[in-house]
């Protein structure tokens, strides 16, 4: 009955010290300096709106030429005066967009992972 005992206690000793595949990989150590995989990761970009001036405002006289009537035959009268008529043309805006670089690409160490347990 020992030596059953025994060899029963031999056998969990036993596979409890083994080490399986999944706590070979996930027990061990980090993997040293020159273990590591370079990964490039891409630059970063983002697009932003701009309000801008496509044209300036103006102002623009317009001449209005005098009026003169003939209110008897020999003579003519002026009736309105020369005047300047001033037409205010708004700016122009509009929104452009452009694309910016918020951050270059760059390659960054990346440890390796386990395939058994993904850590």
């Amino acid at each position: 009955m020992s030596r059953v005992i025994a060899a029963s206690f031999a056998a969990i000793l036993a596979s409890s010290i083994v080490p399986t595949a999944a706590s070979a990989c996930c027990y061990t150590p980090p993997p040293c300096g020159t273990c590591y995989q370079q990964q490039y990761v891409p630059p970063q970009y983002r697009t932003v709106q701009q309000t801008v001036m496509v044209s300036p405002g103006a102002v623009v006289a317009h001449r209005t030429p005098a009026q003169y009537r003939t209110v008897m035959v020999p003579q003519t009268v002026m009736v309105a005066p020369p005047g300047v008529a001033y037409e205010q043309i708004p700016p122009q805006y509009a929104t452009r967009e452009r694309v910016e670089m918020v951050s270059p690409g760059y390659y960054a160490p990346v440890a390796p992972r386990c395939p058994v347990c993904g850590y």
